[in-house]
């Protein structure tokens, strides 16, 4: 499929009640491609008034839905993953691509990533359990039912524009909760095209609705004082989610967090340090380095840092950086300039406080928002960088001695969704992984992310789990039922 072809499939309007529709104000903005910095499209930019619209058809739709036989709700769901998996496929990617960055061949990985939650949770939607039992003291029993808690608010972000869609779309579905959701007004064009995805596969009208806005908390606010609002899911910063839980406390709103990460990736003088490397490639370049699991932090034993950091600067230094449209391209462009001159910012911090750069380390001229794969040895443990999320191909490498010190290392964060271990000694690999304070550990992996595994974090990381058999918990309330 080419861009034109994709953009030209893409539906436009606000997805209100399963209808397309302007914006009440009229009013639209822009869709900027990273690569390039041109303008792709304008979208309707959803206002105060189309939030309340949306929210009303969901909760006119809510008492419907929730009582749809779950094994109802689970074909819609796996209809829309086949349409996603095939007919839509070339469309997502594509979409995705042009208005984020990433490679192609990246993009076509988020369309199976990002497909598997919506085929998960429609297995999911029909095991929904409860209990019935007596009661130890004699005295009844006790039913214990699970219930769709409601009306979900679901804000996404930008790096992942199916796939955080999906993981919270799929499960809010199987529980039987209805969805208006807010995309990043980066990112748009993907979450559109999920609403067609939707339509074709059968969704009722007013179960799911999207807006695409400009101005978010103009769209977002009046909801939250709006007690038929049951619950917001958002992926995002720690700062802005940090906001909406205060504003979500008015009404005591049903709330899962997946917020900022500063992810450590400890190698330890006993690792096979070619599989670090791989596994550091994995944990630091997907998706550009902007993923809120990256590797934001590489702490390499001293004994081997020196031919750890050569390895991965030869890897680092071979990629290809590109237009993600472009065959062999391996490294897109950052997501805005701002973005990348936040990266510029870190790194030249970094080398003030005494680190070295060995590949990269400048941005690149032309159109288009792109940075290098870069390498920082000797980082101190005063720079910014190793106290702020990254969202860039930037690895910065400091050193350590020992296993206290390295777990020292890791948890010297206010952070703590993903980390990652390189040892060949399973005894330290487990007594490592229990002492990181993360809610996700990698043990000789690069990747850890997993659709039928819990997603998230502890500390200002975020609250509540996506994805595995726990990720539809997030949206149930469990009642008690006293029977005699």
């Amino acid at each position: 499929m080419t861009p034109e072809e994709a953009l030209k499939a893409v539906p436009l309007d606000l997805w209100i009640g399963g209808v397309q529709t302007p914006a009440a104000s009229g009013k639209r903005f822009p869709v900027h491609n990273p690569a390039t910095g041109e303008v792709l499209v304008e979208v309707a930019d959803a206002g105060p008034e189309d939030g309340a619209r949306a929210l009303d058809a969901a909760v006119a739709a809510q008492a419907e839905w929730a009582a749809t036989p779950s094994r109802k709700r689970a074909e819609i769901l796996r209809k829309a993953w086949e349409l996603i998996d095939g007919k839509y496929r070339p469309n997502l990617a594509m979409l995705m691509t042009l208005e984020m960055g990433k490679p192609l061949a990246e993009s076509n990985g988020e369309v199976t990533y990002g497909g598997e939650f919506i085929r998960w949770f429609a297995e999911e939607a029909p095991r929904i359990n409860g209990r019935y039992t007596t009661s130890p003291t004699g005295t009844g029993r006790i039913l214990v039912m699970k219930q769709p808690v409601g009306p979900v608010l679901a804000i996404t972000p930008w790096n992942f524009p199916l796939a955080m869609g999906t993981r919270k779309i799929g499960p809010a579905f199987a529980a039987g909760c209805t969805v208006v959701c807010k995309p990043a007004a980066e990112t748009p064009l993907t979450m559109l095209m999920l609403g067609t995805v939707f339509e074709e596969a059968g969704l009722p009208h007013g179960v799911l609705s999207i807006l695409p806005t400009s101005h978010a908390a103009a769209l977002t606010d009046p909801m939250f004082d709006d007690p038929r609002l049951r619950k917001v899911t958002f992926t995002g910063s720690t700062g802005v989610g940090k906001l909406l839980l205060a504003q979500a406390a008015k009404h005591v709103l049903n709330s899962s967090m997946e917020l900022g990460g500063n992810a450590p990736f400890v190698v330890f003088d006993d690792a096979d340090l070619d599989a670090a490397v791989d596994g550091a490639m994995a944990a630091k370049m997907r998706n550009t380095g902007e993923a809120c699991t990256a590797a934001n932090r590489i702490h390499v034993d001293n004994s081997v840092r020196a031919e750890f950091t050569r390895k991965l600067t030869d890897r680092m230094a071979a990629l290809r950086v590109g237009n993600g449209v472009e065959e062999g391209s391996q490294v897109g462009p950052l997501i805005t300039e701002k973005q990348r001159g936040t990266v510029q910012d870190l790194v030249a911090d970094a080398v003030a406080k005494g680190a070295s750069i060995t590949c990269g380390g400048e941005a690149l001229s032309g159109a288009g928002y792109f940075y290098p794969p870069t390498v920082l040895d000797g980082v101190s443990v005063d720079a910014r960088i190793l106290k702020e999320e990254v969202f860039g191909p930037v690895a910065a490498i400091a050193g350590f001695d020992g296993e206290e010190a390295g777990i020292a290392a890791a948890n010297d964060t206010e952070y703590g969704l993903a980390a990652y271990i390189y040892t060949q000694n399973l005894s330290r690999a487990l007594r490592v992984a229990e002492a990181v304070e993360s809610g996700m550990v990698g043990v000789n992996r690069g990747i850890i992310s997993d659709v039928a595994a819990p997603f998230g974090g502890v500390k200002e990381s975020g609250l509540g789990r996506e994805a595995g058999s726990e990720g539809i918990e997030e949206y149930l309330e469990t009642k008690y039922i006293a029977l005699p």
